[in-house]
């Protein structure tokens, strides 16, 4: 008798885990539950110095943003930019926009600090849409033509801060609550 309990049980669960994911909900639930622990301050960035100063960022490349208008790298030097890369259906990338929104909040009055939020999905009207359906502040744009190699990552989302001088000070793969005094300092003195 125990085990039919126990069957119906997990088919319930198994249920539930089918509904969210058949009716594209997963994300959104997933990137919920995670935008409330990096809310709790638990996950932020490290901001120990990345040793990729030989590199200089390539500033080749040219994006949409979601009025279909070019945005183009090049017009990001002599700043300081704070570059994410997401996708719509990342969960960790949803978790951490709210929080990026506010850093940009916060940050938007300072005129050497730029933001570039950067969809990666292949349908351009998936990132969109999320950007769309949200009160997101920052401002955000699509790699319809593709990224150059100094924006190639192996996982989103993945985060990185160009300085004015073209250095890479700032990578990181994974999600992070941004939104941190420490942070904001970081981005202001560089």
């Amino acid at each position: 008798m125990d085990w039919k309990k126990e069957i119906k049980s997990w088919g319930l669960i198994f249920a539930f885990f089918a509904f969210l994911y058949f009716t594209g909900l997963l994300p959104v639930v997933q990137g919920a539950i995670q935008s409330v622990l990096l809310s709790t301050g638990l996950i932020q960035p490290k901001l120990e110095r990345v040793d990729l100063t030989e590199q200089n960022f390539d500033y080749s490349g040219q994006f949409q943003d979601f009025e279909g208008n070019p945005v183009y790298l090049a017009d990001y030097k002599g700043k300081t930019v704070f570059i994410n890369l997401w996708a719509s259906w990342c969960g960790p990338c949803r978790a951490e926009m709210p929080h990026i929104s506010e850093l940009y909040k916060s940050l938007r009055d300072q005129a050497n600090i730029e933001f570039l939020m950067i969809g990666l999905d292949q349908d351009f009207e998936k990132s969109k849409s999320l950007i769309e359906s949200k009160n997101w502040a920052f401002p955000a744009v699509h790699a319809s033509y593709g990224i150059n190699k100094s924006l190639q990552s192996e996982s989103i989302p993945t985060t990185l801060v160009v300085n004015p001088e073209g250095k890479i000070v700032f990578y990181q793969q994974g999600m992070s609550n941004f939104n941190t005094d420490e942070f904001r300092e970081f981005l202001i003195s560089h």
